[in-house]
């Protein structure tokens, strides 16, 4: 049986470990290109006319931010005849009753701001999206989604841009956190974030590479929109879907990393698994759609590379999970073939690139001026926390082979912003998801895959499958700890 097992096993090791390998190699890649470019600032254009503009804030069931974000969007820096403000609410609570009252309100004073209810949520955030821009005014339009908070000088530090170049379909902006303190899992996910818009975001952008709209914090030019066939929901990432085919028809994109608009973080573990579930899905999904479009266009093979990465950045997870069922067989077949050992001091190479997300992350701190190295604990654990993630992202993958229908399930938010503030108490909790009972299955089989590790003296497979082990039980910990929170909250409630 091991005989029939040992080249299988070896081939896939090493296509795994190979696969791993270029995508280290591009995470330093990237975080040279920001190295690099670190010191630059996005320039400060002025123009004589300002465009009439549309702000466009879709809405779902969001009782505790819809009041905050419609505020905002109000205080805009912007000639009031010339700023139209679209509420594409599709809530079925009171959210609509709220966001109405709070509509009214602002049209006495003067701002031009309409309340969009849809009866049917047919396409979910991208129909809505769709709805308001046959309805919209502006040349342009700026999306907030309702955990944003817009700062007021957004419009006029992004609509130069499109002037200086008119090839420019849409300018994104960096995206902050409001409650990065809050918790660890806030805390691990505002570094997260920092990361994609510090590092990847910056270096595609300033190196000519094709970077996504990030869905919100950013302003399109209309024609491009429709250019590119406006907003549809083929995949779980209407803003990522939209970008790639803007990219097609030859529109180029502007980054504002200077230009933070901050957001909330998601506060529930199930919430936050929600959110990262989808954006694996709407990823893979496409990735699916474009690759093959990518390779059969006349872009330069740097950029077809690039795009190939950025559109399958979630299929590390999978390679991950790969590696969970890979390292025990390695360890057996290595005590009988000694050759194998050969074959793992090669892997061993391919792991040096392990390293590449500690300095993505580190950089990330460092261009934000914050002392990176105190960070070096917290960023391991981001290590941790995305191998716990792998689950969550197979399930997704899974969806996508199956060709399983997408629903759009929105990330649950409850206004927290400061430590102490409950949440458990509110609204939108969810329930516990079932993946957590196979995470913690995994870890055990991480847990005696480190046994067998130690005991064979191979630790680098022992560290590996150590941090599997401690990514997978937080995730579920987590999970079921704030489940066990929740439900608490309810019985203390019910009982008065």
């Amino acid at each position: 049986m091991l005989d029939l097992l040992f080249i299988p096993t070896a081939i896939l090791y090493l296509i795994v470990v190979g696969s791993l390998f270029i995508y280290g190699v591009n995470f330093f890649y990237l975080t040279y290109l920001t190295w690099r470019r670190g010191e630059q600032r996005s320039e400060e254009i002025t123009i004589e006319e300002w465009p009439v503009v549309t702000v466009q804030l879709p809405i779902y069931n969001e009782l505790y931010v819809a009041s905050r974000l419609i505020l905002a969007a109000a205080k805009l820096d912007y000639p009031r005849d010339l700023l139209e403000i679209q509420v594409l609410d599709d809530s079925d609570d009171e959210t609509a009753l709220l966001v109405a009252k709070q509509v009214a309100e602002l049209c006495e004073q003067g701002i031009n701001i309409l309340h969009l209810h849809r009866r049917e949520r047919s396409g979910y955030k991208a129909g809505a999206l769709m709805e308001g821009l046959h309805q919209a005014r502006g040349e342009f339009l700026a999306i907030f989604d309702a955990d944003f908070i817009p700062p007021a000088d957004f419009l006029k530090r992004t609509i130069p841009h499109f002037y200086k170049d008119p090839g420019v379909g849409f300018v994104q902006a960096r995206w902050g956190h409001v409650n990065r303190d809050y918790s660890v899992l806030t805390y691990l996910q505002s570094l997260s974030i920092d990361a994609h818009f510090m590092v990847e975001q910056f270096a595609r952008s300033q190196n000519g590479y094709w970077f996504n709209f990030n869905g919100t914090a950013g302003i399109w030019r209309r024609q491009a929109m429709i250019d590119a066939g406006g907003w549809k929901a083929e995949t779980l990432t209407e803003d990522l879907d939209l970008s790639y085919r803007a990219f097609f028809k030859g529109w180029r994109a502007v980054y504002l990393r200077d230009l933070e608009v901050p957001a909330e973080l998601p506060v529930s573990f199930s919430a936050y698994r929600r959110q990262q579930q989808r954006w694996a899905r709407g990823s893979l999904e496409c990735a699916r759609k474009f690759l093959p479009q990518i390779w059969e266009s006349a872009a330069p093979f740097s950029l077809k590379m690039e795009a190939t990465l950025h559109l399958t950045g979630y299929v590390v997870h999978l390679l991950l999970f790969a590696l969970v069922f890979l390292y025990p067989l390695i360890l057996v077949l290595s005590q009988r073939y000694s050759n194998l050992l050969t074959l793992f001091g090669i892997a061993f190479l391919f792991n040096a690139t392990a390293l590449a997300p500690t300095a993505f992350f580190a950089v990330a701190q460092q261009q934000l001026g914050h002392t990176w190295w105190k960070k070096v604990p917290a960023i391991l654990c981001i290590s941790c926390l995305g191998a716990g993630m792998m689950v969550n992202t197979v399930w997704a993958a899974l969806q996508v082979y199956t060709s399983r229908p997408g629903v759009f399930e929105r990330t649950p938010k409850f206004g927290i912003r400061r430590r102490g503030e409950d949440w458990t108490r509110s609204r939108y909790q969810l329930r516990l998801d079932a993946i957590v009972y196979f995470e913690l299955l995994l870890a055990l089989v991480n847990m005696g895959t480190v046994y067998m590790a130690v005991r064979a003296q191979n630790w680098l497979i022992a560290y590996y499958s150590l941090s599997f082990c401690l990514g997978l039980l937080f995730t579920s910990g987590m999970s079921i700890v704030q489940a066990l929170a929740v439900q608490r909250r309810k019985r203390m409630a019910t009982h008065g």
